[in-house]
């Protein structure tokens, strides 16, 4: 028997995964044609995505969830991303699920700080 995650689910997993650098299990939970658009670029499809979540894993230290608000198919989670360039980023984080897998993420933040710490490594 198949059973097909909650948006809920789906967006605990997500940063889990992204949080521990497990790419691979990130991979699953991403629609091949996901659809991705923040503060720092964009991103068509599974690669694209996964490049950019590779990228900023580099980085990544801690992810804060502070709140999950979920309705249907749509997630919200409001985190502060902790990286090792900038001080922790308050930032809110949407998707959209169809059929078990994520296929739209929307994210913002202010990218200042992160920005003026990719300028302090180069």
């Amino acid at each position: 028997m198949t059973t097909t995650k909650t948006a809920r689910e789906l967006a605990e997993t997500y940063f889990t995964a992204w949080e521990e650098g497990d790419f691979e299990a990130l991979r699953g939970l991403l629609a091949e044609d996901v659809d991705f658009v923040g503060a720092l670029g964009t991103a068509s499809g599974v690669e694209e995505a996964l490049a950019g979540l590779k990228g900023l894993g580099q980085i990544l230290e801690k992810i804060d969830v502070k709140v999950r608000v979920t309705e249907g198919d749509e997630a919200i989670t409001w985190f502060d991303l902790h990286t090792s360039v900038a001080p922790p980023t308050p930032t809110a984080n949407w998707m959209h699920v169809e059929d078990g897998k994520v296929t739209r993420i929307r994210v913002t933040f202010d990218p200042r700080g992160l920005l003026a710490g990719f300028e302090r490594q180069n």
